[in-house]
Order: C-alpha cells, then structure tokens, then sequence
C-alpha cells in the first residue's frame, strides 16, 4: 500500500497547508476528465498535469515513482488493448489508472489520515439528514484504512510461510489462513467497537 499509494509526508508546501476538502476537489478536478472523455490526448495531458502537480508538492520525484508490479498490470493492460487492435485504448485505460494512482498520492503524500477522515465527516454531514450518521461512515473509512495493510502483512506472512514449505501453488494453504486471520481481526475489533459502546444503535 505504502509502495503504490505512499504515506503522509511532512512538508512546508502550498499543498501541505491546503485543507483536506480544497484537495478533495483537485482530486476530482484531476482524475475525472480522463476518467469521462476517455480521449487518448486528454489522459496523457492528464497524466502531465498531474505529475507536475505532485512535483509541487516539494517530495521530490520519489512521488512519481511506481513499483514493479504496477508497471507489469500497466503493460499488461497496454498490451492486451494493442492485442485487440486498439492502441489508442491502451493508452487511455493505462494512462487513467496511473492518474489515479498519482492523484491519489497528491492526498494521501500531503495529508495526515486523521486529516482525511475529518473532512470525509464534514462532507457527510448532510446525510444526517436520511438517517446516515457522519461519525459511523468516518469510523468505518478509518477502520478500513486500518484494515488493509492488516490484511496485506497477513497474505504475505502466509504466503511466504506456504513457500517455505512448497505449498507456493495449493490454493487452500495460501487462502484459508489469510481467512482465519480476517475474520479474527474483524471479531477482536468488533469487540473492541461493543466495549466502548460504539456497536450499539443510537437512541
């Protein structure tokens, strides 16, 4: 997760002490034209746009950097568009997936994840209005957030554990354990949740 999408990085920048909501809206600004046009010429200004921008951010070009496996999916997509006898296709569905890649990073390199969840509750704040509690939705993106790279070291502890022993391709060696492992973190959590009164309903 870090490796593809990055981590808070302190800095001084215009984007550092921008808040949450204004980054939001570059987000969109940044990812949706590509996204809805789906025009070759769009994509890679898109991608140029988008790159310059993280560059601003004064991280360097470590924020541009991808790591193999996105590079390996990227070509793949690429090439199976070129297969089909669309090369203009390739450039759009694997220049869009790293645009939103690296608008993302704009967020997530100049933001604290506190930072990020409370602006997702001041957004939500409407919905108080249909009965959808702000603080629950806010709760639920952080617990997410907290979840995956959970789940990631798990696959990969497993993974390596079932290469150790040559059960690299059997299925079930691989799976099963990173199942368990889930659904063990999901019940000590909910658990977690109930002893401080956060699982019950409101009154």
């Amino acid at each position: 997760m870090s490796e593809l999408f990055g981590t808070y990085q302190p800095g001084t920048s215009l984007w550092h002490r921008l808040g949450a909501g204004p980054k939001y809206l570059c987000l969109l600004a940044l990812l949706l034209p590509p996204l809805i046009l789906q025009n070759g010429i769009v994509t890679l200004a898109g991608l140029g746009v988008t790159a310059i921008v993280l560059l601003t951010t004064g991280l360097g070009p470590k924020t541009l950097a991808i790591p193999w496996g996105l590079v390996f999916l990227l070509a793949l997509l690429a090439g199976f568009q070129v297969f089909l006898g669309r090369p203009d296709l390739a450039v759009v569905v694997a220049g869009n997936l790293l645009v939103a890649v690296w608008s993302s990073r704009l967020l997530l390199f100049t933001t604290p994840g506190s930072e990020l969840v409370d602006a997702l509750i001041a957004a939500c704040q409407p919905l108080r209005f249909v009965g959808v509690s702000p603080e629950r939705v806010g709760l639920a993106v952080a617990l997410m957030l907290r979840s995956v790279p959970v789940l990631l070291g798990a696959f990969t502890s497993v993974r390596q554990a079932a290469r150790a022993r040559g059960l690299e391709r059997n299925l079930i060696a691989n799976v099963t354990p990173v199942v368990l492992q889930a659904v063990a973190y999901a019940h000590a959590t909910g658990q977690a949740l109930a002893a401080r009164g956060l699982g019950e309903r409101d009154n």
